[in-house]
């Protein structure tokens, strides 16, 4: 039941017109700089060109300008102005972009509307301001006692084990055009005409703000190791590209039955678990609860999910697929997966701004799923796009307190959206010191922005009396677009490392993972490795210094956002508002 909408100021136009512009954040992509390599200075266009006494005074003399109840197309007006002014995007950009999230916008936001003193401390950080219209809420854990902790076994010698095929952040673009121009003011390049005397996009991909041809991501499947077979694929979202002001319904639907029938007929009969991207819906990230109904319910994109994977997923799973976007189901005998809907955790999908508290449930119904599985006996693999530490603070705390309560049962989670090859470690809650589950966030197939295209192989412990079901390494693979693009070159799909192998680690179970961050911190020859693979072998000019590597291995402790207690051990020090700000300038996937 959705929370009842707060009073309405009488400037609520300009309120309105703020998230509508806001959202607009999608169109500004981070792009990698010669500053600060872990934050990806800013391109021409975006919200960090824009001070405090600037949004201040904006936002006041709008606040003067708008006092009569607006339409939608008053506040379409007055966002477009905003894109414009604030240099988020090129007015036709703008333009085109507000037309198509108004009117979702505005009746999302018609419900539950920040008062006008919150408006710069949302839109800017807490520097500018204070906003809190998300509160606190938990979800119910089971009265029965958590079982004993064991700590977690390698396999006996010969125990089997089964390869799982990891794919995320496809982002097909049907509009690449090899030659076009690579870089470009808007959010997508890569498409078009061929620039005069510039080489332009290459045939396979390109580096820089742009997707893929379908070719590349068929190539990918073609090449896949023979000799070593995949026994399922976790396929974690993201399919359109990028060109996120200009898409429809019909657009989406194309992208997500295209990309579909390529696995389908590359794949065979090898089972496939999907999880849906923030990039699937139109507008991008509007992923309403189930209880908005009608033309602006999400169930035109499930029930086309659904039709398209019914030869993979179960009666039982095709339903809450429909009804949410989340399902379970068996992967094979004592492995249990659970596909979670991750924009109900989204500070970017603006519905939630009505009621974020456990949008549709899914917090409560895989409390209900583990329950089950911890009862049978059975382990459980958890798949989504957007990793748990990204996440609203309220929903992040409480995953994290299902992960701690089940982490006998939870075997593997395994995650997307970053678009290169990270992690978040979980620790138990009462000393936040001893690790008992790590999130994997792995590489994205596209180039955007600026790197090789690569895609993941988990090898687990296979499908036996009594498995552990536990990662047991990874592998990686790249195309290097240097090498496939050359004049005359056959493009092949290559092994870049293999994650035991690379970081000397014993076994892949949570304390390898902690041990390897403390030495992260000591061994700069490590983790320059770290940072190289980090970007599939295509990092920024520029090395990772003492403040960008601060940010990022207290991200990759990070298994829940706004937590600087999962900070404090780390060397070098940073102040945690500093690491704060580093991340929201980087999170724009």
């Amino acid at each position: 039941m959705a929370a009842p909408a707060r009073p309405r100021p009488r400037s609520w136009a300009v309120i309105a017109a703020l998230p509508l512009a806001l959202s607009l954040l999608s169109l500004s992509p981070v792009s990698a700089g010669p500053q600060d390599p872990l934050l990806a200075v800013a391109p021409r266009w975006g919200w960090r060109n824009v001070s405090c006494p600037v949004c201040r005074a904006l936002f006041g003399a709008l606040d003067v300008a708008l006092q009569l109840e607006p339409t939608v197309s008053r506040v379409g007006r007055v966002a477009s102005r905003l894109c414009q002014d604030l240099r988020l995007a090129r007015a036709e950009v703008c333009r085109e972009a507000v037309q198509l999230f108004q009117r979702d916008v505005v009746s999302a936001w018609a419900r539950s509307v920040l008062r006008p003193a919150e408006a710069c401390g949302l839109l800017l950080g807490p520097r500018c301001g204070h906003w809190d219209i998300l509160g606190d809420w938990n979800v119910s854990l089971p009265d029965t006692p958590k079982p004993p902790v064991r700590p977690p076994e390698p396999p006996a010698p010969g125990a089997p084990s089964a390869r799982i095929l990891f794919l995320t952040d496809l982002h097909w673009d049907r509009l690449y055009a090899p030659g076009s121009a690579a870089a470009c003011p808007d959010p997508l390049c890569c498409r078009g005409a061929a620039p005069p005397g510039a080489p332009g996009a290459g045939f396979w991909g390109e580096y820089g703000k742009c997707d893929l041809p379908l070719r590349t991501i068929e190539l990918l499947l073609e090449q896949l190791p023979a000799a070593a077979p995949v026994a399922a694929v976790y396929w974690t979202g993201d399919i359109p590209a990028h060109d996120v002001w200009q898409q429809s319904r019909r657009d989406q639907v194309r992208a997500l039955s295209t990309v579909t029938a390529a696995l389908r007929r590359r794949l065979g009969t090898v089972p496939v678990f999907p999880a849906v991207g923030n990039h699937e819906a139109t507008p991008v990230n509007a992923f309403p609860p189930p209880y908005v109904r009608g033309n602006q319910s999400a169930a035109w994109l499930y029930d086309a999910m659904a039709r398209e994977w019914q030869q993979w997923l179960s009666p039982d799973a095709l339903r809450t697929l429909r009804a949410g976007g989340f399902y379970t189901a068996q992967v094979w005998p004592g492995l249990r997966l659970v596909s979670l809907n991750m924009n109900f955790c989204s500070q970017a999908n603006f519905w939630l701004l009505i009621n974020a508290t456990d949008p549709a449930g899914q917090l409560q119904w895989l409390v209900g799923v583990l329950a089950a599985a911890e009862r049978a006996g059975d382990k459980v693999h958890i798949i989504g796009h957007i990793p748990p530490g990204h996440c609203l603070r309220s929903w992040s705390w409480n995953y994290y307190r299902i992960v701690n309560r089940f982490e006998g049962t939870i075997a593997g989670q395994f995650f997307g959206h970053t678009h290169v090859d990270e992690f978040e470690m979980f620790y138990d809650e009462e000393t936040l010191t001893r690790p008992v589950s790590i999130a994997f966030i792995a590489p994205s197939v596209t180039t955007y922005i600026n790197l090789n295209p690569g895609y993941r192989v988990y090898v687990v412990d296979g499908s036996y009396p009594g498995s552990s079901h536990a990662v047991l390494d990874h592998e990686t693979f790249i195309l290097n677009l240097t090498e496939a693009n050359a004049p005359g070159a056959v493009p092949r799909w290559q092994f870049l490392y293999r994650a035991r192998e690379t970081y000397g680690l014993p076994s892949a179970f949570p304390a390898d993972w902690d041990r390897l961050l403390r030495r992260f911190q000591d061994d700069e020859r490590l983790f320059q490795r770290f940072w190289f693979l980090l970007h599939k072998g295509h990092p920024p000019r520029a090395p990772c210094g003492p403040g960008c590597k601060a940010a990022l291995l207290c991200a990759l402790r990070s298994g829940r956002s706004d937590d600087p207690g999962l900070c404090r051990p780390l060397r070098p020090t940073l102040p945690f508002a500093r690491i704060q700000q580093l991340w929201r300038q980087r999170r724009l996937c």
